[in-house]
């Protein structure tokens, strides 16, 4: 991928970070994904951290938005937090961005210090390798 496609879904996500704190502890909009697909759309969600292990990551609202739309083939993503820094993927999220697409084994996912790694490489020992094929 290029800084030119890397800055777009920084700037992406970054727009529409929005932090409200509730009054039970927990955090809303505090972290923002977005997703460029191999089609070229971009898609973004937000995180929802609430208490008693309720809500979801921002790259789970991201791929739900672009699951949505009718696409599963995911060329980058990436995840911001609310002061701006980038951050790499739980491997909750990795998983299910390994799961919703066939070929998203080799999407490339932006880290933290202006680096990238496919997700072959952040989730390099497959659970699932004896059913394919």
């Amino acid at each position: 991928m290029t800084k030119m496609e890397r800055d777009t879904l920084y700037e992406s996500a970054r727009e529409i970070l929005n932090t409200k704190r509730t009054t039970r502890n927990g955090k809303l909009g505090h972290v923002a994904s977005a997703i460029l697909t191999r089609t070229g759309n971009i898609y973004t969600g937000v995180a929802m951290d609430l208490p008693s292990s309720i809500g979801f990551c921002a790259e789970h609202a991201a791929v739900s938005a672009m699951v949505t739309a009718g696409e599963y083939d995911i060329a980058s993503i990436i995840a911001v937090y609310e002061n701006g820094d980038v951050m790499a993927p739980c491997g909750r999220c990795r998983e299910l961005i390994n799961q919703v697409g066939e070929d998203n084994y080799d999407c490339t996912i932006y880290l933290p210090d202006g680096r990238s790694a496919s997700l072959r490489q952040l989730l390099p020992e497959r659970w699932d390798v004896r059913y394919l094929n």
